[in-house]
């Protein structure tokens, strides 16, 4: 069984309601209509009722028994804007301003995610990921105790000799162009619990990758590493993580043994933690050009499920990207 195959099983044990802002986009509607027929979560869809209908009919799908909300007619987005206005006033939102966005379906999204009145929300077929996270940031904010938000990749590897059964979480791919030391620690740390909740991996094994393991060259990246590798220690004292480690000797068995002997993660890490962006991001694409692996995207550090789609995405991706998010609020 592929790692998704058991994401979605997951997801139907404890189905959650998912929001999605873009609700009359047609790759949305027909991928809600297959998160409602498989069991994966429970499908809401923002935007004009009739449209939504209008684009189900040209998209050949029968969207009954989805729920469609409005944000221009709810009856809760009085609610809504009042509880926006308490947590954002302080920075200068009127009261008028608070009603005005509500209207706005990413905003009420949100707010329904904030409120309890959604356990998650997907999107990004049309909008970008600063549209979703901007007022996600603003509003749910980060887990208590949590500095940043950023991203993990599930990379379900053909080569099942590599960390868990050929699956390896990498981060930060995405949203930290370049990171703190302290802000790798926290990376690390929200991603070893991603590995554990999202994918089952009951000993997540992290290693801090650098150009350097274990001292083998002197530079100034090379020790913000190692201070990030301090730091997460700290953070989480019975994490099974060490760095700064080289990609082949975080993997391989035998070059672990011999660049990082007595390293409990050297040779057989299952949580790839990258320096920077442009390092996570091309190591990401490598794995899965070259690789041959599949690649599932999640967001985490935030106090409640958010995740963003490419705007190329596929029905499937909607699909698979749902029912993380669904694990996501388990």
């Amino acid at each position: 069984m592929s790692m998704i195959e058991k994401i979605k099983n997951k997801a139907k044990e404890n189905k959650k309601r998912i929001v999605l802002p873009e609700g009359d986009e047609p790759r949305t509607v027909k991928a809600a209509v297959d998160i409602n027929k498989e069991g994966l979560a429970i499908p809401i869809l923002l935007g004009d009722e009739e449209k939504i209908k209008k684009v189900a009919s040209e998209q050949g799908v029968d969207i009954s028994g989805i729920e469609l909300v409005n944000p221009l007619k709810s009856d809760k987005a009085e609610k809504y804007a009042d509880s926006l206005y308490q947590l954002r006033k302080a920075k200068g939102v009127t009261e008028e301003d608070a009603k005005k966005l509500v209207e706005d379906p990413m905003y009420y999204g949100i707010m329904m995610v904030k409120l309890e009145d959604a356990d998650g929300l997907v999107s990004g077929a049309v909008h970008t990921t600063g549209d979703m996270l901007r007022p996600a940031l603003q509003l749910i904010k980060t887990k208590p105790g949590m500095k940043v938000v950023s991203s993990s990749f599930l990379m379900d590897c053909p080569n099942k000799t590599l960390g868990e059964d050929g699956l390896l979480v990498y981060s930060d791919c995405v949203v930290m162009p370049c990171p703190t030391a302290e802000e790798l620690a926290h990376i690390a740390v929200s991603t070893a619990e991603t590995a554990k909740t999202l994918c089952g991996i009951k000993e997540p094994r992290v290693a801090l990758l650098s150009f350097s393991t274990k001292g083998s060259a002197k530079h100034e990246l090379v020790s913000k590493v190692q201070e990030a590798t301090a730091l997460a220690h700290q953070l989480a004292p019975d994490l099974l993580l060490d760095g700064e480690m080289q990609f082949d000797a975080a993997l391989i068995p035998e070059i672990g043994a011999s660049k990082a002997p007595g390293s409990p993660v050297a040779g057989r890490a299952n949580v790839l933690i990258f320096p920077d962006l442009q390092a996570g991001n091309i190591g990401y694409k490598i794995t899965q050009r070259i690789g041959g692996a599949e690649c599932f995207a999640v967001l985490q550090g935030l106090a409640k499920p958010c995740n963003d789609l490419s705007r190329g995405c596929s029905v499937e991706d909607i699909v698979n990207t749902v029912a993380m998010t669904a694990v996501q609020a388990q």
